[in-house]
């Protein structure tokens, strides 16, 4: 096994050269694509309509992946900014040769439509999203507009804000580090690192603090022209349209979360009294509890103990995850001018998924890995419906990967001692807290911020931070005015409000799942494998009912809940136990 993974991108081209070359191709392609069918569609047959979808599906495969490697290439070294918007402003001209198809099928009779859908099959459920996504669209020419200057718009800040953290430094004790490697000195036994990484970060912030908070600034505005010209109901709304849910169902998620915080504030308690420290501070809340037990996760143990996981759950997903480290699928640790934390990029179903990783051989990091190949099973297992069918809303695109941590949980702590128990499951409420409980503090404070009127100083939305994440510790812990500039960090504010509730969407699907798994594996594992490779071919609705839930039924994110407080009462028993022998 390889001690270091770089991707590698030939499958999606073999050199720039080649790309460019495709480009030019592509651009033709869809032009020509326009002038076959730009205002003819109303005179298509409907039997030989999906024929046209092909073709449109076809060309924006194309155009995502010369995006999918030039967005890898910046990605892998920031130095690579002027080709990936080179790329992005070449694929635009393409992509407005395209517009006209999803606005001219939308201007269509109803009958006309459904006549179409049924013809349609394959394609059924991604023609019922545009009818519904047709009441935000705007004329062909405005979309024309829209596209052309949205380089220039929003996306310039994600930009500006990812090459920025990649060139940041944070010093510590006469060395300077990647925003990664302080990050996970707050991981330190040593409660001076974590102090001291934490001053380290906060003090990186406050420096660049007025850029950062004109960036928040930026995005703020532009959401709330784009809810202004589309017509959304909210500024939440577009999100929830491209989620395929409703504010109803969000409402209700978000508010059995803030009514059940406490979880997290008993939760802290106990870790006090484990860590002896009287009054817990923000850089100890990722302090690990001491065990026994001091291994480090290297990254060939990580491979190998994820490897197993797999192949205990499903032999399916054991062969994606096994080629994905064998054919270079997967870049695997910090580096100068990389892009900090870790995802899995889906690219297109003629090549295969690229996954990011910065491991830096803590315990999270085999959790972080497990749960991006998550990612990278099911985006695999969806090319089988095809480019235009295989993108899952966040709603249900995290399941995959939390799922997969869980797999790991449950595998870990059947091979460790009662004492080493206590640090793994302190360890794994840590992580669904962040991934429910966090998320759902992300979700609170975006709200607020969004929803005030002009430009916010950087101390209003420090505040607003502050109060917010103090909701959720209650009298546990203490955050410092340190903690204050730490949203100023978190990428999801500037790339894609309001993101963050999918994950707690996620968390709470899969806390309901993987108890129903454990009831009955052998008839959980092929429904679990049919939702996952229909991709976003099917509702967030009709995918949960193939395991008997329904989203819609405010009971429903109680069993997840409930999940979570078991877990809690888990690691008391073991507690107990150690206090009685």
């Amino acid at each position: 096994m390889s001690k270091v993974d770089v991707w590698d991108l030939k499958p999606l081209f073999k050199d720039k050269k080649t790309l460019l070359a495709q480009m030019q191709q592509t651009i033709q392609d869809s032009k020509d694509f326009e002038e076959t069918y730009k205002g003819k569609l109303q005179n298509i047959n409907s039997k030989d309509f999906q024929s046209v979808i092909e073709k449109y599906e076809a060309n924006y495969q194309a155009i995502s992946q010369i995006m999918t490697y030039s967005f890898l290439l910046f990605a892998s070294d920031t130095s690579h900014g002027a080709f990936y918007s080179q790329c992005e402003l070449e694929c635009n001209k393409a992509q407005e040769s395209l517009l006209f198809f999803e606005l001219e099928f939308n201007s269509l009779g109803d009958t006309k439509k459904q006549e179409i859908i049924k013809s349609s099959p394959k394609y059924s459920y991604y023609l019922e999203l545009l009818m519904q996504y047709s009441k935000f669209q705007l004329s062909l020419l405005e979309e024309k507009v829209l596209l052309k200057v949205r380089p220039a718009g929003s996306e310039l800040f994600s930009r500006l804000f990812d090459e920025h953290f990649s060139k940041l430094k944070f010093k510590f004790d006469n060395k300077l580090l990647s925003e990664e490697e302080v990050l996970s000195l707050l991981y330190s036994k040593d409660r001076k690192i974590r102090k001291k990484a934490s001053i380290s970060l906060s003090k990186t912030l406050k420096d660049n603090i007025d850029l950062l908070t004109y960036i928040l600034n930026a995005i703020r505005k532009d959401l709330k022209i784009t809810k202004e010209l589309r017509g959304y109901e909210s500024l939440e709304h577009s999100r929830h349209i491209s989620n395929q849910t409703t504010q109803k169902s969000v409402d209700c998620m978000v508010d059995t979360i803030n009514e059940n915080v406490k979880i997290v504030e008993e939760y802290y308690k106990i870790k006090s009294k484990i860590l002896k420290i009287k009054n817990l501070q923000d850089y100890d809340r990722y302090a690990p509890i001491p065990s026994k037990d001091n291994t480090e996760f290297d990254y060939i143990t990580s491979k190998t103990l994820v490897l197993e996981t797999f192949q205990g759950f499903s032999n399916k997903f054991y062969k994606i995850a096994k080629e994905a480290f064998e054919n270079g699928w997967i870049d695997s640790h910090p580096r100068d001018r990389k892009r900090g934390g870790a995802f899995s990029h889906g690219a297109t179903p003629n090549a295969h998924p690229y996954l990011m990783l910065n491991h830096t051989n803590q315990r999270r990091d085999i959790f972080t890995m497990a749960h991006e190949l998550g990612h990278t099973i099911h985006q695999k297992l969806s090319y089988s419906v095809g480019y235009l069918n295989a993108d899952t809303p966040l709603t249900t695109a995290e399941t995959a990967s939390v799922f997969a941590e869980m797999l790991l949980f449950d595998k870990l702590k059947n091979q460790i001692s009662d004492d080493e128990k206590i640090s793994l499951y302190a360890g794994k409420l840590e992580d669904i807290f962040a991934t429910l409980f966090r998320q759902n503090v992300f979700t609170n404070f975006e709200r607020r911020i969004h929803n005030k009127e002009g430009e916010l100083s950087s101390d209003e939305i420090s505040n607003i931070w502050q109060e917010e994440n103090q909701k959720m510790f209650g009298d546990s812990l203490k955050l410092s005015d340190n903690y204050k500039l730490w949203w100023s960090y978190i990428p999801h504010f500037i790339h894609s409000p309001f993101y963050c509730y999918a994950y707690s969407y996620g968390q709470l699907l899969v806390m309901a799942l993987f108890g129903l798994y454990k009831q009955n594996k052998d008839d959980f594992i092929p429904k679990y494998e049919r939702f996952l490779s229909l991709g976003g071919s099917k509702s967030p609705k009709e995918l949960v009912e193939i395991f008997g839930f329904d989203i819609e039924d405010r009971d429903f994110w109680k069993i997840g809940i409930k999940e979570v407080k078991d877990m809690l009462d888990e690691l008391k028993t073991i507690i107990n136990k150690g206090k009685t022998c």
